[in-house]
């Protein structure tokens, strides 16, 4: 099978950034004096979005008061943006493989729940200019994954058919998203969760490390496209 674009997760995927997150929901409980967690805890709670995540940590019956989780949310929103870079960096072998992809022509984007604000300044931050063709996070009022729609706008917008893609994560999530799609599902063993996790959530495909994707997938990138479409007159 010959594979044409890839679809990263950003947390856990592309970007170590779990103790920029832990610390800023720690924060954010300091701040209402309720009691917090450990960063293993934290690898369970995110995944899923920020109020997802703000949900999981309070108490239970503050995390069933959605007047209160909205404002929490907010202030956590803040909080964020002033840690989010302070620890959070690309996994090792992240941006080699990363460039790889991009000489051979194969269009990149983003697919995360992590808000896309933050998602879009951390990408600016971290990764080089224009690496990703798109970033979509989360947005008030928009489908979040496993929902699989919005990865599906940006499979449109590229011009590739979802069993051209390669969709890449760290969560059952992720895997489930790409299972809906009808995308490639690979999950990396360096993220979140435990490999076996996303064995059992039916991930097509296992990473060790990020340069064996180029080394276990068949890509075509515009270059090869064109030589093809030529072979063909």
């Amino acid at each position: 099978m010959q594979y044409r674009a890839v679809i990263f997760d950003m947390d856990g995927t592309l970007l170590n950034s779990l103790e920029d997150l832990a610390d800023s929901v720690e924060e954010l409980l300091s701040f209402y004096g309720y009691p917090g967690h450990t960063l293993e805890e934290y690898r369970y709670f995110v995944g899923n979005g920020p109020r997802k995540l703000i949900q999981r940590s309070l108490p239970k019956d503050m995390a069933e008061n959605e007047t209160f989780v909205d404002e929490a949310l907010v202030r956590y929103k803040g909080i964020y943006e002033k840690n989010m870079m302070n620890k959070s960096k690309p996994y090792e072998g992240i941006l080699e493989m990363l460039g790889k992809l991009q000489q051979k022509g194969i269009p990149l984007a983003v697919c995360t729940n992590k808000q896309e604000p933050a998602a879009r300044l951390i990408a600016a931050k971290l990764f080089p200019a224009g690496i990703f063709r798109e970033i979509v996070g989360d947005v008030p009022g928009q489908a979040r994954k496993p929902d699989p729609s919005r990865a599906l706008q940006i499979t449109e917008r590229m011009g590739v058919l979802p069993e051209e893609v390669a969709y890449i994560g760290d969560s059952p999530v992720d895997m489930e998203t790409a299972s809906r799609a009808g995308f490639l599902g690979i999950g990396v063993s360096w993220g979140f969760r435990p490999e076996s996790e996303l064995v059992e959530s039916g991930a097509d495909l296992i990473l060790k490390h990020p340069m064996e994707l180029l080394e276990r997938l068949n890509f075509v990138g515009n270059a090869e496209r064109e030589s093809e479409r030529l072979e063909r007159l």
